[in-house]
């Protein structure tokens, strides 16, 4: 089974797609958008830790997530590589309005398992907005080398959501996971819909 089939089966689809502007955009400010994706892959690598430590007691969610960490981690190194190849600098963090936007739907209280549930959710969408960003990259640019650069972590992105999706319906009640996503895809394409595509940004 190709990992598109495996991505179909597992999970819906985002409700709304990234405005076309954003590719041109991005690829006119190559650099920020660089600097941008390997902010991204840190925080990634930093949130499944997170998780670990958070819910340490959970043995598959630590087994599952800790590979992960490294990937992530991986991935922020091949992004300072991309950089330094083409003679960019790895500037400062900027704010990430689409994340900040997110955190403030994650439902606060309930039980352990509400609260992983949340964050896996989150992790999730996270996961799955930049799997279809790496998509376009990958089949939009010019720079063949950033064309297959981003082919590669798509893949590995799509991977990484559809993991979330599963542990969150390992440790909670599968109908409840699945309602509470559709919450979370109609709340993301609020966000999305409301923000100007910049191209300084992976999100």
């Amino acid at each position: 089974m190709t990992w598109e089939e495996s991505t179909k089966q597992k999970m819906l689809h985002l409700k709304l797609p990234t405005d076309p502007r954003w590719v041109r955009i991005a690829e006119m400010q190559i650099e920020d958008i660089l600097v941008d994706h390997a902010y991204c892959e840190q925080k990634a690598a930093s949130s499944c830790i997170s998780l670990i430590v958070r819910f340490n007691e959970l043995e598959e969610l630590v087994d599952t997530l800790t590979p992960i960490v490294a990937e992530e981690w991986g991935h922020f190194e091949r992004v300072l590589e991309q950089l330094r190849k083409r003679g960019m600098k790895f500037g400062p963090q900027r704010k990430d309005e689409y994340v900040a936007k997110l955190n403030e739907f994650v439902k606060k209280g309930g039980s352990r398992k509400d609260q992983l549930t949340e964050h896996l959710l989150l992790n999730a969408l996270i996961e799955a907005r930049s799997c279809e960003r790496f998509k376009l990259l990958s089949k939009n640019i010019a720079d063949l080398e950033l064309q297959k650069f981003y082919y590669e972590l798509m893949i590995s992105e799509a991977g990484h959501y559809v993991t979330f999706i599963d542990l969150a319906r390992k440790y909670q009640d599968r109908e409840k996971v699945d309602r509470r996503w559709q919450e979370w895809l109609d709340y993301e394409a609020k966000i999305l819909k409301s923000m100007e595509p910049r191209g300084d940004r992976m999100h």
